[in-house]
């Protein structure tokens, strides 16, 4: 068997978005019997919440789903390139901020990952932290949608010869 698929998923501080997106991938990855061909991980591009949970709101949203969410944030680093396949940020600032610190072979690896979803009018997830809890069920919404559009694409493309 050849090596797995590493993605990792990337917003400003990692307890919002990104862990969102870990959870929920990893969960439909188990669902789609695909979970030991792809490996998620998640990462903020900021050090404000290195060491923390995931923000208790969006925890709550995904145990609504009976989506588990664990783990602690931390800070995607210039090295974290050699590890990832792809490297899915939520946002254009995001996307801005990895490109600066990739090395030159490593930035076409970085994508919105809301471009995955092909119903998705914008490709940007946008960031729930300030708001109420309607916006984290709003990002949960989006971020399922974009991993299983994600999951269509890797069946597709890089898991289509496992």
């Amino acid at each position: 068997m050849s090596a797995p698929v590493r993605i990792c998923f990337v917003c400003l501080g990692n307890i919002c978005r990104s862990p969102t997106a870990e959870a929920v991938m990893a969960h439909r990855l188990a669902e789609a019997g695909l979970d030991g061909l792809v490996v998620v991980e998640s990462a903020g591009t900021g050090n404000w919440h290195i060491g923390e949970p995931a923000d208790a709101r969006a925890r709550a949203e995904a145990g609504r789903r009976g989506i588990p969410m664990s783990g602690r944030a931390q800070q995607f680093t210039r090295a974290d390139f050699a590890r990832f396949d792809l490297v899915l940020a939520m946002d254009a600032e995001n996307v801005a901020a990895l490109r600066r610190i990739a090395p030159a072979e490593a930035a076409d690896r970085v994508r919105l990952f809301r471009s995955f979803d092909p119903d998705a009018a914008h490709h940007e997830v946008p960031d729930p932290y300030f708001g109420g809890e309607d916006g984290f069920t709003a990002v949960f919404d989006m971020v399922d949608a974009a991993c299983r559009g994600l999951i269509d694409h890797l069946r597709a493309g890089p898991l289509r010869d496992r």
